[in-house]
């Protein structure tokens, strides 16, 4: 059995909105990658004034006899690298794991040099190795971090073969041990405070990686479960239309009838079944036209509040309901875009808000220079705290039926495609508030 066109555009569609959910993951991690290189910039000037304050003391103070100009050749190469990496990440704002470990790479290589020409293994320093693996498994995937690992051994190992040997003077010879000591207790406080400053940042970005990525996956499973709803209603709405048709032929063929047209209270009954059945077709041709809206087949050009004074006047002749308040507070009518799903969300809101007041309810719009302010009240029982903690998630229900709480779930997620949001609370004096703000600029000509 081969899928109907309207299945196999919302079956595209899913999966193009999956592939965009990998994109956007893709671009969370390369962000937080993006403020780990800055950090890793920021690590390499502070590591740089530390060298040259250690090759300042160890020369002036202890008179230390050390390879000067070779060692500034390293600082040099270590400054131009570091300026290098920050012109081009200034502009640059995706970083992959790659480029993360060559820049950790580099830094292994520049301290491999610095502790050759400095004595070594018999340098305290050495233990600087340690704060390389360390921001290596906490910036890196498994397999680089493993690979710095290695790479650290192999050059300590080296180190205790090949180096520039450290020539002190006679007078200090005795005091080598205590100088070696003193050098470690320094090395091991460098490494602390490092440890600590970097680490609390870059983990604050991991941290807030980690939340975008989970609050676009939640987003993600809401926006698919949308695709798929209207998967199932442009069906439902394709099979629908035939017997709505023979309804209608058949109530046509009711009035007619003499059993019926001599009878005041029949035909009555009969004009409301129609009606309702009129608003049936209608809700179904909304339906089959919302699955054109990838052509733009379902947009209808008109002024903000042409838009929304017939949405009320509509509801009210549709709707049972006892008293119904439409206060128009707009500043400007402006021209619009409005299509059919952002009509659906807001009879979502008068529906529910009708089926839980229906001898009262209110609908408020209002707006200023960028927004647009909708607010539905009621006289019901009110919203449960836990749907107000929920708002938005599907299925979030106090009416007990199948499938119920899908209605502000629809609402939510239009208005976030919009870059609007969706507030609800309780009132003070009974009943609830629902309020939409969408901005104007989603929906102006």
């Amino acid at each position: 059995m081969t899928a109907s066109p309207v299945q196999q555009t919302d079956e595209r569609e899913i999966q193009t909105h999956q592939k965009r959910v990998l994109y956007a993951a893709s671009d969370y991690e390369s962000s937080a990658g993006h403020k780990n290189m800055l950090q890793l910039i920021h690590l390499r000037w502070i590591a740089m004034l530390g060298q040259v304050s250690t090759i300042a003391l160890a020369t002036l103070v202890f008179d230390i006899k050390l390879p000067l100009l070779q060692i500034s050749y390293v600082i040099a190469l270590l400054i131009a690298f570091n300026i290098a990496s920050h012109l081009r990440w200034h502009e640059e704002v995706k970083v992959s794991n790659r480029e993360l470990f060559f820049a950790l790479l580099v830094d292994v290589a520049i301290l491999t040099a610095q502790l050759y020409l400095s004595g070594g293994i018999h340098n305290p320093f050495a233990f600087l190795y340690l704060l390389q693996v360390i921001l290596s498994a906490v910036l890196l995937e498994a397999w680089s971090t493993w690979l710095i690992v290695v790479i650290s051994g192999v050059c300590l190992f080296g180190l205790s073969l090949f180096y520039y040997p450290l020539t002190l003077p006679v007078e200090h010879i005795d005091s080598m041990p205590g100088l070696y000591q003193d050098g470690m207790i320094i090395c091991f406080l460098v490494n602390a405070a490092l440890l600590v400053f970097f680490l609390t940042r870059i983990s604050g970005n991991l941290s807030s990686r980690d939340a975008q990525l989970a609050d676009l996956r939640q987003h993600a499973t809401e926006e698919e479960h949308i695709v798929k709803m209207g998967l199932l209603a442009s069906g439902a709405a394709h099979e629908l239309g035939t017997p709505l048709a023979t309804l209608s032929v058949i109530l046509g063929d009711w009035r007619r009838m003499p059993e019926f047209s001599k009878s005041p209270e029949l035909l009555e009954e009969i004009s409301e079944m129609q009606r309702q059945l009129q608003r049936c077709k209608s809700i179904v041709s909304s339906i089959l036209l919302s699955a054109g809206e990838a052509r733009g087949e379902s947009s209808v050009k008109t002024t903000l509040n042409t838009f929304l004074s017939n949405l009320a006047e509509d509801f009210r002749t549709t709707r049972p309901v006892g008293t119904f308040v439409f206060e128009n507070h707009l500043q400007q009518d402006v021209p619009v875009v409005f299509d059919s799903a952002l009509k659906q969300m807001m009879c979502n809101v008068l529906d529910n808000a009708l089926e839980a007041s229906p001898h009262w309810l209110s609908l408020e719009v209002s707006s200023d220079a960028n927004s647009l302010s909708i607010v539905v009240a009621d006289q019901g029982p009110g919203f449960l705290p836990e749907i107000l903690e929920k708002l938005g998630q599907p299925y979030q229900s106090t009416k007990g039926r199948p499938g119920s709480g899908l209605g502000i779930f629809f609402v939510v997620n239009v208005a976030r495609k919009l870059g609007g949001a969706v507030s609800a609370r309780n009132r003070a004096e009974g009943g609830a508030v629902v309020k939409i703000v969408l901005p104007l600029s989603a929906i102006m000509l």
